[in-house]
């Protein structure tokens, strides 16, 4: 079953709701505020940067604003309500540089070396996300020395090593930093 038709099952919903409310709850914000988070993914204005699995929206946001009105911001999520959720906030938030889509890391469609930085929070490690994958299509969409921020720092830091398609650059507010090289992936 795929997560989708997961997500519109009773209890699947049951547990869309509940992981919503503890991913907007005052104490995340509080433990984990996006802004602290995104400072350390080195983003800046006038990047393009693809965030992965968007959620309800705890970094999108911020990470718009942060971007400016140069920068854009594509916030993908495999989960529609999600999506609509999100998009929702966009439009409330009058942010113009935020594309909220339906997609899949593993396939996210976008076009070759279009994008400087890719975030990955709180989505790894996801047991049914395939690293090597995964990795290859970040490799893809990354121009030439962008950027992959993953948070939480977990131990995926490994095979992100090991690929030698990324290597690691820094670690900055617990946001694990990885430089795309110039390796073409198997």
């Amino acid at each position: 079953m795929n997560t989708e038709a997961l997500a519109n099952t009773r209890i699947g919903q049951l547990v869309v709701r509940l992981l919503a409310a503890v991913m907007e709850s005052r104490l995340r914000y509080r433990f984990f505020g996006p802004e602290e988070v995104l400072g350390g993914a080195g983003i800046h204005p006038g990047m393009t940067v693809l965030e992965i699995g968007c959620g309800t929206g705890f970094f999108t946001l911020p990470a718009a604003r942060l971007l400016g009105e140069q920068g854009s911001l594509v916030a993908m999520d495999r989960m529609s309500l999600s999506v609509e959720t999100v998009a929702a906030k966009v439009r409330q938030a009058r942010l113009t540089n935020t594309c909220v889509v339906v997609g899949d890391a593993l396939d996210t469609q976008l076009e070759t070396e279009s994008l400087d930085a890719v975030l990955i929070f709180g989505v790894i490690p996801a047991p049914m996300l395939p690293m090597d994958r995964l990795l290859r299509e970040m490799h893809r969409i990354l121009k030439p020395g962008g950027t992959m921020a993953v948070w939480p720092p977990s131990w995926v830091h490994r095979s992100i090593r090991r690929s030698g398609i990324f290597a690691y650059s820094s670690t900055c507010r617990g946001v694990m930093n990885y430089r795309r090289t110039a390796c073409d992936p198997a």
